[in-house]
């Protein structure tokens, strides 16, 4: 599945026990509805991968997307994941503390990826 425009697009892949979504392009107020309707439309699964590794830009209006999906996710007995985000986005990870929330993983130094063995920590402030 594929959705977004020209600066933002999203691909699905479903698995028996994970969900692949990997986003390219930008995530702000003008896009956030095509990553929100996304996450929302997949399937529940015990781990759900969101590859940023495409996306150059994560505004305030993408981390209230990932936090909305974290606490959806949560809710049906998942886990959102986090895979190579871009120095930029990593940045803004770290600056929200939203890397303290959601498992944020490299791929490439962790060849065979697994859900993280730790539970992400509770979020402190409303989204």
């Amino acid at each position: 599945m594929r959705e977004g425009g020209d600066r933002f697009h999203v691909a699905t892949s479903v698995s028996d026990h994970v969900v692949d979504v990997r986003a390219v392009g930008e995530i702000d107020i003008a896009t956030v509805g095509a990553l929100r309707a996304a996450l929302w439309a997949a399937p529940a699964r015990p781990v759900l991968r969101l590859d940023l590794s495409g996306v150059r830009l994560l505004s305030a209006a993408g981390v209230r997307a990932l936090v909305a999906a974290h606490l959806r996710v949560r809710a049906r007995g998942g886990e959102l994941v986090l895979l190579d985000p871009d120095p930029v986005v990593g940045r803004v990870l770290r600056a929200t503390g939203l890397h303290r929330v959601l498992p944020v993983h490299e791929t490439a130094r962790e060849p065979a990826l697994e859900p993280a063995r730790e539970p992400a920590r509770e979020l402190c402030a409303a989204a």
